[in-house]
């Protein structure tokens, strides 16, 4: 009789694998010690929100509320979305618990995100972010810190190959004077924009700036710029946050294209973009969005935030050479025999009471020394513990060496706890 029919994953949704999971791990634990280490903390919210946060925030005619979400409604009516992004249900949290009443908020999440958009390399339908919120900080110094602090990701990942770009949207009301200008003169070259460029002339101008179509180049290149239309103060606070950046020698691009593509973004706007991941160019990205907050309900709060998808970090280490360092040195107990397979069982646990965080494989199944020694080479592990029927008479395991000349010897079972505490000193020294 036949299996049944094998069910395949869900397009753009991708499954993590063994050989990658300690890359993701490297690179999340290096991501939450920069937060770490700048003061933020973490926040965890849920995966499903209702819809209407994001449309609040997001914004009703942006690509990603119009057309990408994965809406439902639950058996009560209500409707509800697999979030698309974390910035909004960060802030629906600190409002729906008090954290921002006389407080102010660093704070960082990570987990997926859910888009319904054309999967293609480096972007999927369910991906992974990690984003980092300040709230509650007016000054440009912030925007400098959250600038500074992915500066220091790309640094302790030895990543030369990204550029920093920058742009201020200004306030609501220098953004909407600008919009009227922008509307006009795109309607003035109408037949030069594209089908989706006419449909955002209507809904969301700003978003032409960002079209990659290069047969519009020309028509985007003599559009007005928003950074002439900026308010003072606007153009005070963009002024200050380069000099901050000149201070701790970061270097910056001045895109006034770089609009960025939710509604609730305000004054500094950013990208992090590299060459070196073909058409998905852009790694890490943020913003001010000094208004969010109090359109969900809360009290005026400036914030700003960044968030970046952990498969391109992941794609941009590895096209940059970067290395994965080795896991801990690990070991692998082979046990021949029944007799031996019962003591090693309990030996294995004590070697785990006496040595929290010990990576020790117990090969189960049995089946020989042979094919024992091959499971523990694939493992990866450093040295091969064998049990066998002298060792077990003896009370003692003969340790041998699986990625040295080393010579293998026998030590006693009360001895072994500490030998290897040694050997795992001198290798992490």
């Amino acid at each position: 009789m036949s299996g049944g029919r094998r069910i395949e994953p869900i397009r753009g949704m991708a499954d993590v694998l063994p050989a990658d999971s300690g890359h993701w791990q490297f690179l999340e634990q290096l991501l939450r010690e920069i937060a770490g280490s700048y003061g933020y903390r973490e926040l965890r919210v849920p995966v499903v929100e209702r819809t209407e946060l994001f449309r609040r925030s997001i914004g009703e005619v942006t690509d990603i509320v119009a057309k990408e979400m994965y809406s439902f409604e639950d058996r009560n009516g209500l409707g509800l979305t697999l979030r698309p992004e974390a910035t909004a249900g960060i802030v629906r949290a600190c409002i729906s618990h008090g954290l921002l009443h006389n407080q102010k908020q660093k704070v960082w999440c990570t987990g997926p995100m859910f888009r319904y958009e054309r999967p293609q390399k480096g972007r999927y339908r369910q991906f992974y972010q990690f984003d980092v919120e300040a709230l509650g900080y007016p000054g440009p110094d912030i925007d400098a810190e959250m600038i500074a602090m992915t500066a220091r990701l790309w640094g302790r990942l030895g990543i030369e190959s990204v550029q920093l770009q920058l742009n201020s949207l200004g306030t609501p009301a220098s953004r909407r004077a600008y919009r009227e200008v922008l509307v006009e003169y795109f309607s003035d070259h109408r037949a030069a924009l594209d089908a989706d460029s006419r449909e955002r002339l209507e809904r969301n101008p700003l978003r032409i700036l960002d079209s990659k179509n290069p047969e519009m180049a020309a028509v985007i290149a003599g559009a007005p710029v928003i950074t002439d239309y900026l308010d003072s103060e606007s153009a005070e606070h963009f002024a200050a946050l380069r000099e901050f950046l000149d201070a701790a020698g970061i270097p910056q691009v001045l895109n006034p294209r770089l609009v960025r593509g939710l509604d609730y973004y305000t004054r500094t706007v950013f990208e992090w973009v590299t060459d070196r991941l073909g058409a998905q160019g852009t790694v890490c990205a943020g913003g001010r969005y000094d208004g969010l907050v109090e359109q969900l309900g809360g009290r005026p709060t400036p914030a700003i935030g960044w968030a970046l998808g952990l498969e391109r970090l992941l794609e941009l280490h590895r096209a940059c050479g970067g290395e994965v360092p080795p896991p801990s040195p690990s070991l692998c107990l082979i046990a021949i025999g029944e007799p031996a397979a019962r003591a090693a069982f309990g030996l294995a646990e004590g070697l785990r009471d006496a040595l929290p965080g010990l990576g020790l494989e117990l090969d189960c199944g049995g089946g020989g020394l042979k094919k024992g020694l091959r499971r523990a080479d694939r493992s990866g592990a450093e040295l091969a513990l064998i049990l066998g029927e002298e060792e077990l008479a003896e009370r003692a395991v003969t340790v041998k060496p699986l990625r040295s000349a080393e010579p293998q010897r026998r030590v006693p079972w009360e001895a072994l706890a500490q030998q290897l505490a040694e050997r795992l000193q001198r290798g992490s020294e």
